[in-house]
C-alpha cells in the first residue's frame, strides 16, 4: 500500500489538523499540516478551526492539546511517552514540595513550574498550587514572571533546564538528591529529572569539534547538561536554535546538540551533530507513516483509535497552568 498517497486523501477528506514535532521522522514530518516545538504547536493546534487532532510526537504533548482546547478530538499515531516526562509522578512532586516544608519554605510560598514535559497530573498539581507551564522557549520569561512573586521556585521535571535559566539570570539553583540542596539559599529548586537525549552530549564533543574547525559555532538545546551550555555560543529551544543557524553565512560552520531528525533537515552545508553516536530520540521516532495513516483511516471508519482523554478534575487545573504559559507574551 502507498501510505503517502493515503494519507494525503484522507487529510484531503477529513476535518483533521496533522500535528508533528520537529523531533519527528523525516518521513512523517513531511506529512504534517502544522510543524514546531511544544510552544508553537499547543498555539497553532489551540486556533485551528478542524474538530480533529492527530498529534505525531509523545504524550504528554496530546494531553496539552487536549487540556487547552477540550472541544477537540486528539489522536496519536503512536502513543509514545517521553522518558523525562515519567521521571516524575505525583508521589515524587509531593515529595519535592515536603522537601521544601522540611527546609523551611512553607508551601504557600513555593511556586512550582513544570516544563511541559510532564503528563497532565503534575500540570494539575502545579496548576493547583498556583503554577505555570513553561516551554524550553519561554522559560526565561516564565521564571522572571514566577520571580515576582517573591516566592521560592520549584522546578520540574528537568533539573538541566532549572539550572541553565538560573544560570543566565544570575541565580542560584540546587537539586533536590545531588549534593547539598538548601531551598533557604537556593533562587530555583530543581527536580533531578532530565531528558536522556541531550545528556549524549559533552564538553569534550565541543573542544573535539573546536580542535578540528577553529571558528566553528556551537549551538546546543537547554536540556543539555549546564558544563555544555557553558562552552557553547547559543543556547535556545528547537524554534530558536533553527532560526540561529538560518540567520549565519552559509559558510559558517557550525555544530548542533540537540536531536538529530532536527539537525538532519537544518541547511546541508557546514552543520554537525554533536555527538559521535546519533542522538535520536527513540519515543519521538516510534511513529510511523503506517501509523499515521492507520489512525486516519479510523477517523474514516468512525472507530478512531488512540483518542487522548484527561479526567475532569485533572483537565481543570492543568488547564490553569497551561493558561498562564500562554498569557505570557
Amino acid at each position: 500500500m502507498d501510505y503517502r498517497a493515503e494519507i494525503i486523501r484522507l487529510k484531503e477528506k477529513l476535518p483533521v489538523t496533522v500535528a508533528g514535532h520537529f523531533y519527528q521522522r523525516d518521513d512523517v514530518f513531511e506529512l504534517a499540516d502544522i510543524t514546531g516545538d511544544s510552544l508553537e504547536l499547543a498555539r497553532k493546534c489551540q486556533a485551528d478551526n478542524n474538530p480533529w487532532v492527530v498529534f505525531c510526537g509523545v504524550g504528554f504533548m496530546g494531553q496539552s492539546v487536549k487540556i487547552i482546547a477540550p472541544e477537540k478530538r486528539v489522536l496519536m499515531p503512536k502513543l509514545a511517552e517521553c522518558s523525562m516526562a515519567r521521571m516524575i509522578d505525583a508521589s515524587y512532586f509531593d515529595e519535592s514540595v515536603e522537601y521544601m516544608v522540611k527546609h523551611g519554605i512553607k508551601k504557600e510560598d513555593i511556586l512550582p513550574i513544570t516544563y511541559i514535559n510532564s503528563d497532565a497530573l503534575i500540570k494539575a498539581k502545579v496548576g493547583e498550587m498556583g503554577g505555570i507551564v513553561c516551554t524550553s522557549s519561554n522559560a526565561y520569561k516564565i521564571i522572571e514572571k514566577g520571580l515576582e512573586s517573591g516566592k521560592k521556585i520549584l522546578f520540574v521535571p528537568d533539573r538541566c533546564l532549572g539550572q541553565n535559566f538560573a544560570n543566565t539570570m544570575g541565580l542560584k539553583s540546587c537539586v533536590i538528591g545531588e549534593g547539598e540542596c538548601d531551598p533557604k539559599e537556593a533562587d530555583i529548586i530543581c527536580f533531578n529529572g532530565f531528558c536522556a537525549v541531550h545528556q549524549l552530549f559533552t564538553v569534550d564533543d565541543i573542544k573535539f569539534y573546536r580542535q578540528r574547525y577553529p571558528n566553528i559555532l556551537v549551538a546546543v538545546h537547554p536540556e543539555c547538561d549546564p558544563s555544555v551550555v557553558k562552552e557553547a555560543d547559543f543556547a535556545g529551544s528547537t524554534s530558536q536554535i533553527i532560526k540561529y543557524v538560518n540567520s549565519l553565512d552559509e559558510n559558517q560552520k557550525v555544530v548542533v546538540g540537540t536531536e538529530y531528525n532536527l539537525v538532519n533537515r537544518m541547511r546541508e552545508k557546514n552543520t554537525y551533530v554533536l555527538s559521535a553516536t546519533k542522538p535520536e530520540c527513540p519515543t519521538m521516532n516510534e511513529t510511523t507513516v503506517e501509523d499515521l495513516y492507520k489512525v486516519l483511516k479510523s477517523i474514516e471508519d468512525n472507530q478512531p483509535i488512540n483518542e487522548i482523554f484527561v479526567e475532569e478534575d485533572v483537565a481543570k487545573y492543568a488547564k490553569l497552568a497551561l493558561d498562564r504559559m500562554l498569557e505570557v507574551k
